[in-house]
Formats: C-alpha cells, sequence, structure tokens
C-alpha cells in the first residue's frame, strides 16, 4: 500500500484498503482555527453535550489575531466560552499560524490521520501524516461522532532529482510542479515525494511542498519521515510517476491570479512591486527568515516598497530575534508583524489596495486573495520576495547570493 492506504486502513480497522474504495476512519488529531466557533455553535444547536474525544482536538487563533474588528474579537470570544464547555485540553491559544504551531509542538506524528478547517492541513504531511481540509460540517460532524467517511485516493508520486542551484528553494520547485503539470494533477489524490533529492529536503522545506500539495489538488501531500519510521510498501501501486529534475532549475514565480501561471524569473523581472509579504503558512519558518536576512544585511528595502514579514509563530520570532534576523530585517526597512496568518488571506497587516502589485511568499494569488480584486499578487520564494525588495521590482536573488541553500 501507499503511505495514504496504509493510514486509511489502520484508522478504519481493515486489513487494506484500496484506491477507490469508500471507508469511515477515525482520524487521530482534529485541529480547529477560528472555525470552530462555528463548529461549536452548531453542536449545541443540535443539542450536542459532549464531544466524541475532546482530548484529541487542538484549537488555535491564526487567521484574524489580534482581531482586526470587533466581529472577530466576538468570534473569539465565542472559542475560548466553547473551548471550556466542550472540555478541550489542548487549547493552544494564539502561538502562530496553526500549522507551525501542531508540527513545532509535536502535535502529529507520521502515520496519523489529521483533520483540519483549514485547505492547508495538507501541510502535516511534512512529517509524514496524512492530513486534509475539511469544512465545518464535516468537522463538526466528527466532533460529534469521532469519525468520517473517505473515498480512498489513488497516489501520485513526484520522484525529485538533481542538483539545486544557487538559490533556489524547495518553493521554487513546487511552484514548477504546479507550472509544469497542472494544479489538477492531483485532483482528490494523495502524493507522494519521493526520490533521492526528497532525502535532502530539510523540514521547513517539506512543510512548504507539503503545504502547497493543496494547490495541486491533493487529498494528502506527504514524504516519508527521514529516520524511516513511516512509508510506503515497497511494491506499493501508484496512479502515476513524474520524474523531476531540478537540475538548472531558475527560482520560479507564480502570475496572477493562478499558482498554477508560473515562469522562470526571467521572463518576470522588472515588474514592479508595490509590496513585498515574507508570510504564511508555506514561508514564515525560521529558515525563510534566515535567508531574508542574508540578503537584505547591510542592505535598504527600495524607497518604493514596502516589506512585510509576518512570522509563521511566536517561537520562531523568538529564534529569529535570538538569531538577529529581526534586526537585520527591521534595519533593512521591513515591518515586523505579530505571528500569524495576516494578509495572505487579505485579514490584517498587509491588505493590498486597487492597482497594487505584491510579491509574497504565501500559496495563493487567485483575484482579490491579498485585498483589493484590482491588485496583483505574484507567489515566490523568500529568497525572491527579498530581492525584489530591495529592487522595488522582480528580481534575480541569485544576484544576491550565489549559494546553495536547499
Amino acid at each position: 500500500m501507499t503511505m495514504a492506504e496504509k493510514i486509511l486502513a489502520r484508522t478504519s480497522g481493515r486489513p487494506t484498503v484500496a484506491a477507490g474504495e469508500y471507508v469511515t476512519a477515525q482520524p487521530d488529531v482534529l485541529m480547529c482555527h477560528e472555525a470552530f466557533a462555528t463548529c461549536a455553535v452548531a453542536l449545541r444547536r443540535l443539542g450536542v453535550e459532549r464531544l466524541a474525544d475532546p482530548d484529541r482536538v487542538y484549537v488555535i487563533l491564526d487567521h484574524f489575531f489580534p482581531a482586526p474588528t470587533e466581529a472577530h474579537a466576538r468570534a473569539h470570544s465565542i472559542v475560548r466560552s466553547m473551548v471550556e464547555r466542550y472540555g478541550v485540553r489542548h487549547d493552544l491559544g494564539h502561538q502562530g499560524i496553526c500549522h507551525q504551531v501542531m508540527v513545532e509542538g509535536g502535535h502529529v506524528e507520521p502515520g496519523q490521520l489529521v483533520l483540519g478547517t483549514d485547505s492547508h492541513s495538507t501541510t502535516y504531511g511534512a512529517v509524514g501524516a496524512a492530513g486534509a481540509g475539511i469544512g465545518t460540517t464535516e468537522m463538526t460532524y466528527v466532533l460529534a461522532l469521532g469519525e468520517l467517511w473517505f473515498q480512498v485516493p489513488p497516489t501520485v508520486r513526484f520522484d525529485l532529482q538533481g542538483e539545486p542551484g544557487p538559490a533556489l528553494m524547495s518553493k521554487d520547485v513546487v511552484l514548477h510542479l504546479a507550472g509544469r503539470f497542472g494544479t489538477d494533477v492531483a485532483q482528490y489524490a494523495a502524493i507522494e515525494y519521493a526520490g533521492p533529492l526528497s532525502g535532502d529536503i530539510g523540514l521547513a522545506g517539506r512543510l512548504a511542498m507539503a503545504n502547497m500539495g493543496a494547490e495541486l489538488g491533493a487529498k494528502f501531500a506527504m514524504f516519508a519521515p527521514p529516520d524511516g519510521s513511516f512509508g510506503p510498501d515497497p511494491d506499493a501501486v501508484y496512479e502515476t510517476v513524474h520524474e523531476v529534475d531540478v537540475t538548472g532549475l531558475e527560482p520560479q514565480v507564480a502570475r496572477p491570479h493562478n499558482p498554477g501561471n508560473v515562469a522562470g524569473i526571467g521572463e518576470v523581472a522588472g515588474t514592479r512591486v508595490d509590496q513585498a509579504f515574507l508570510g504564511s503558512c508555506t514561508n514564515a519558518r525560521l529558515e525563510d527568515l534566515a535567508v531574508a536576512a542574508r540578503i537584505l544585511d547591510g542592505r535598504r528595502v527600495h524607497r518604493d516598497t514596502r516589506l512585510i514579514v509576518t512570522p509563521a509563530s511566536q517561537r520562531v520570532y523568538l529564534d529569529a530575534v535570538r538569531a538577529g534576523y529581526v534586526e537585520v530585517l527591521a534595519a533593512a526597512g521591513a515591518v515586523i508583524t505579530a505571528p500569524g496568518c495576516g494578509a495572505c488571506p487579505g485579514g490584517h497587516s498587509g491588505v493590498v489596495g486597487p492597482r497594487e502589485v505584491c510579491v509574497s511568499s504565501t500559496n495563493r494569488n487567485f483575484q482579490g486573495r491579498m485585498g483589493s480584486p484590482d491588485a496583483e499578487v505574484y507567489l515566490a520564494s523568500p529568497a525572491v520576495v527579498a530581492a525584489s525588495a530591495l529592487a522595488g521590482r522582480l528580481a534575480d536573488p541569485r544576484d544576491l547570493l550565489d549559494e546553495v541553500i536547499f
């Protein structure tokens, strides 16, 4: 079996499962952000007085924290009261972006089935878990009953190989996949990232690629853990296997308004940039801030461009302070905001206005995603974001960083 099949077999109490079959599985972990308010209110309306297993539930406030409006503050208050009412032990408060907090806190383990009220719950595949985003209706159901039905997805495998060049990051690789194979290449399929290069990708890089499995249409997007604690069977059957050689791949950029509208940096370099955003559950980890600091050290952000940096979590923020990255970024002219989702979903702390152009380390650039529907958002790696902030236009980070950082 593939990794996804193994996990769905175990959680549904079956010895084996195959792609296309329907199963009823019991997830190991349930993650809710602000949507827990909607779920809990629905549970009360339905007369559900206790959760199936409150010890499996984790609640984090991240999308609109600190609350930018009175309505969001009221929603946070509802979450806090419902967490207490339903006996949720794992109230993680406002430590940062949900996926980052869950992984850095050790709340997700290889081989687990993790469901979250966020479409980028595929992120948990970085540690070998099957993470999937579900809506509030489904989450309300699974909170009450402790189970949910699935169709076992087929698995698409990407065999990663080759020699990464200077300033190339895992974000460039996943953008390349979206551009080359399309954003529906893994539609309701599981992804396994494999091949010789996959073992060289650190946790931060794996998190970014698993995260953007959602932009490839995937139900799950997984790496086998480096320690070999979990993985596919040697004779696992895949729907498709794609070989991907990154040798010679230049930094990639997704043009408006689709993550699959991808070009090499050479095609778009010179495009005006009003805002550069380094944040989100895709790329706002310590390693990402470190790359930006190396590029910005001793330099100044362009006078016509604002650089906003939103660390993925409080821990990342503190580690970046201790490492000196925050001082370097601030000295270069960056504005550092509170950890959280911030500008990524158009929430706060960096919303873009009409006719503005933003280069962003986020995962989506749909029209209106980060603010005005008349704005344009380009997706890129932290290295491209930092280089572009300096130039005031989309710029090639290899002009400033000639070392391999993959």
